[in-house]
């Protein structure tokens, strides 16, 4: 069940042409591990529900796809990326990789993968936005330098517009996330959400001008 106003009562059009002052429905996927798909949350309040609905109340005419798979890795996303990411998509959210960090995978390996993850959207002609993850410190400085370079590398490779760190504002935070201290609540969502906003509308902007 989505929760956001329907298309037409916002006065917008799946299929308005250009120049009508009515812009073209754009299909988002959100492509993650359990920070996307929304661990120990209702459906209704997992990061590409409230990402849509943030969107449509900023006059966006655009839906979210959830294709979070909790526990998945880098290696794991690139293995369902194609099924994951159906034909017809404008562009996708790429969330990847804090379960590679927490297992201590190496980074060489995760950098891999999201490289060929974007390498094979792309050669679908499929954007994407890229959703940093920061390493825990306690991995050891070289750990954190090689992981959290991975990021900022690949965006500029692929000119990709990088949102840093998927968590800002919430990491550590107890009263934003669960139990485990690793995902966050319903207001913890919100708060991503806000952060990363600027980043999508950017993202849809850059879209719509067929970048």
């Amino acid at each position: 069940m989505t929760l956001v106003t329907p298309l037409h009562a916002q006065g917008l059009s799946k299929d308005a042409p250009e120049g009508t002052g009515k812009a073209r429905h754009l299909n988002l996927v959100a492509l993650g591990d359990s920070l996307t798909a929304g661990y120990g949350l209702p459906a209704a309040a997992a990061f590409p529900v409230q990402l849509e609905a943030a969107l449509r109340a900023r006059g966006h005419a655009v839906t979210v796809a959830n294709a979070g798979v909790s526990g998945d890795t880098a290696t794991g996303g690139l293995d369902r990326v194609d099924w994951s990411v159906p034909d017809g998509t404008d562009g996708v959210i790429l969330e990847l990789g804090a379960n590679d960090m927490l297992r201590g995978t190496d980074p060489a390996v995760t950098g891999k993968a999201l490289d060929a993850i974007v390498a094979r959207l792309k050669a679908r002609g499929i954007p994407v936005l890229l959703a940093g993850m920061r390493a825990a410190p306690n991995l050891g400085p070289d750990y954190v330098r090689r992981f959290d370079a991975i990021y900022p590398r690949l965006a500029e490779r692929y000119g990709l517009i990088l949102y840093p760190f998927f968590l800002d504002g919430i990491a550590g935070d107890r009263g934003l996330n669960l139990a485990d201290g690793l995902h966050p609540t319903k207001d913890g969502v919100a708060r991503v959400v806000a952060g990363i906003l600027p980043s999508v509308e950017e993202f849809l902007a850059r879209l719509r001008k067929g970048a």
